[in-house]
């Protein structure tokens, strides 16, 4: 997963730096709001998950508190070792989503200001000479 949204990330953020000539920003939009939505639903699922992990341990280590042994300390440990990655993926996800909502603002911009430039242009349409008609 984190391959996948680092490089959606930065296939969009190449497209906003360098968009090809024949962009359609509309249906780039359309496309960006359906993974939006597959990494909000990953982001929760691992919501869930790192919650679930951070309980499990505060009970382990209560319980270690109050009867310590070695069983108990190890399983604390390991939940310890399971819980740091799982926070660093949620933080990925988390700021990836993030970054998508931003990058979703500059794609629906420039939508509308390309739906905007072709309003124009079926208003006064360009001769052979890109002159529009108006200017001749």
């Amino acid at each position: 997963m984190k391959k996948r949204i680092l490089a959606y990330l930065e296939k969009i953020d190449q497209l906003l730096k360098h968009p090809p000539i024949a962009v359609n920003y509309e249906d780039e939009v359309k496309k960006h709001l359906v993974q939006i939505g597959f990494f909000m639903h990953e982001r929760m699922v691992h919501l869930i998950v790192t919650v679930l992990f951070a309980l499990l341990s505060v009970a382990v280590a209560l319980y270690c508190v109050a009867d310590p042994g070695i069983p108990m300390l190890l399983l604390f440990g390991a939940l310890l070792i399971l819980l740091v990655p799982y926070i660093m993926h949620y933080y990925l996800l988390e700021n990836g989503v993030q970054k998508m909502y931003e990058q979703y603002d500059e794609l629906l911009r420039r939508s509308e200001e390309q739906k905007k430039e072709e309003g124009y242009r079926e208003t006064y349409p360009e001769d052979d000479f890109g002159n529009t008609k108006t200017e001749q």
